[in-house]
């Protein structure tokens, strides 16, 4: 594995374990050149997933496109990065769960806003603002409304 500080390509391999998911193996390594540590991660290669957006074009699926918009959401808010890759992974394997080679963006955007809404109230309405489109302050109202109606029965 090449070292990203030095770019020496041998690094040994310090602690190894499952991911949450178990879907990945997370590896510690260390460059036996300027030994740098560093995190890589071991997949299965599956067939590719394409997500059909609301015009009908088709494009790959990427994980890191659903962790930057989560990462985005949380800014300078109390949720850890192990929190946001930990919600990345659950609506991966949803997605993968699905059965199917294709996926609307529409159904990803729902699985994002359930994971936000139990990661962190304020990252579910920057989202949902964004993803939503809310035209005027009444539809943003009627989100926020319908949020704390979940809050107070879970309560």
């Amino acid at each position: 594995m090449r070292c990203p500080k030095c770019g020496n390509n041998h690094s040994r391999v310090i602690d190894s374990r499952q991911s949450e998911d178990n879907r990945a193996i997370r590896r510690r390594r260390q460059c036996e050149n300027c030994g740098f540590r560093f995190t890589t991660f071991e997949r299965i290669e599956s067939p590719p997933i394409l997500v059909v957006k609301k015009d009908g074009t088709r494009e790959e699926f990427k994980r890191e496109k659903i962790l930057n918009g989560i990462v985005r959401s949380a800014e300078k808010r109390p949720v850890s990065m192990e929190e946001m890759e930990n919600s990345v992974a659950r609506i991966e394997k949803r997605i993968l769960e699905n059965g199917s080679n294709e996926i609307s963006s529409i159904s990803i955007g729902e699985y994002v806003m359930e994971e936000l809404a139990e990661l962190d109230e304020v990252a579910y309405i920057r989202f949902a603002s964004v993803y939503r489109q809310f035209k005027d302050m009444s539809v943003f109202m009627k989100e926020l409304e319908e949020m704390m109606q979940k809050m107070k029965k879970e309560k």
